[in-house]
């Protein structure tokens, strides 16, 4: 049996395509993945992210606890703030990429992905040496993403908070369409701005029909995964079992910045990290553009003028708003350089490429 989220009769009365996804029936598309790409891009559309995984963290050694599992410092995060983090796997690679919120002193939130959360979750457990209490709170929260450019104005209809004063990885708990409480999150995996709600499951009808109809004069729309994947490849957002996995480092994926080697920060792997960075990466993730035509796909091979294999691909697409071929791969070090060439063999076929530095949409 496929979980369902609060949202999934919704999906079905809205005409959505579904499919399993991380044991969730989830929807992939309603209009057409173009159509809802360009809307959260130009307008505001709407993500059924229930699915993800939310642990709680509490207690006095909680702080200790989130510096040892997550490779960031918790340190430069206050209460009311969000971080990008990875949980490294004491053998240079990552268990998942995941939010973290300080939501009080005491008090932290994980937000995991949803293929991720039993394994999330036992790692958590398996590593609470501190005692601090742990709470799988995944089945007790229902989540909206509410991205574009016009989400702000959506979401200001119904609330008294000025969202205008959240900055980006920030949150505040309050009301929302008469729902309280509700976390509201200036998070995303778009790159086109808007809000993460978190609530109560029970509140999910209400504050969907709230939300579509303060944003009906945007022409607001609900989004599927199928966007969801080609907003966030665009963005130049890594995903995790493509860009990310066991076997990847923070520091091969380009992710050197949520990998903190500052005192008092003793993460799980440091020394392992510490000593990759020393030598130098095996290999290093790049984003890159087609030259020639074609569409480059995960697991296709990435190779040099004279034919030899220098990589793989992870994500590749049309991107919609550019219409030139995009992805990401890992190449070996030599060939990682801002506007090398390559090929991506496609179908016997070598179609060059060249190294770009993402996004690979302009921010308007």
């Amino acid at each position: 049996m496929m979980k369902k989220t609060p949202f999934t009769s919704i999906h079905y009365a809205l005409g959505a395509k579904m499919h399993a996804f991380a044991g969730y029936d989830m929807p992939i598309e309603y209009s057409g993945i173009l159509d809802e790409h360009n809307t959260v891009v130009n307008g505001v559309g709407v993500f059924d992210i229930s699915h993800m995984g939310e642990f709680w963290i509490k207690g006095p050694q909680a702080k200790d606890f989130v510096q040892k599992i997550t490779s960031n410092d918790i340190n430069n995060v206050p209460v009311g703030k969000a971080q990008y983090t990875c949980f490294p796997n004491g053998k240079g690679g990552i268990v998942d990429d995941l939010l973290v919120y300080h939501y009080e002193p005491e008090k932290y939130l994980f937000v995991v992905n949803a293929s991720n959360i039993e394994k999330d979750w036992n790692w958590c457990v398996k590593n609470n040496t501190e005692n601090v209490e742990l709470e799988n709170a995944s089945d007790k929260m229902a989540q909206l993403a509410v991205q574009g450019p016009l989400a702000l104005k959506t979401l200001q209809k119904l609330t008294d908070i000025d969202l205008s004063q959240i900055p980006y990885y920030s949150f505040v708990t309050g009301k929302i369409a008469g729902v309280d409480p509700v976390i509201i999150s200036n998070t995303g995996y778009t790159g086109c701005g808007g809000f993460e709600l978190y609530f109560y499951p029970e509140q999910a009808e209400t504050i969907w029909n709230a939300i579509f109809e303060a944003g009906r004069e945007f022409g607001i729309k609900p989004i599927g995964l199928g966007a969801r994947d080609t907003l966030r490849l665009e963005a130049g957002f890594p995903l995790y079992g493509n860009e990310l996995d066991d076997t990847t480092s923070p520091l091969q994926a380009g992710l050197g910045w949520i990998t903190k080697f500052t005192e008092g920060n003793p993460f799980i792997s440091r020394s392992i990290l510490e000593e990759e960075k020393a030598k130098g990466v095996p290999r290093k993730l790049v984003g890159f553009e087609m030259v020639g035509k074609g569409i480059a796909r995960q697991g296709y091979d990435m190779v040099n003028q004279t034919g030899e294999i220098i990589g793989k691909v992870t994500s590749g697409t049309i991107a919609p708003t550019t219409k030139k071929g995009i992805g990401f791969g890992y190449v070996r070090p030599a060939y990682s350089a801002l506007g090398t060439t390559f090929f991506i063999r496609i179908r016997n076929n070598d179609i060059e490429a060249v190294v770009v530095k993402p996004p690979f949409r302009q921010k308007k």
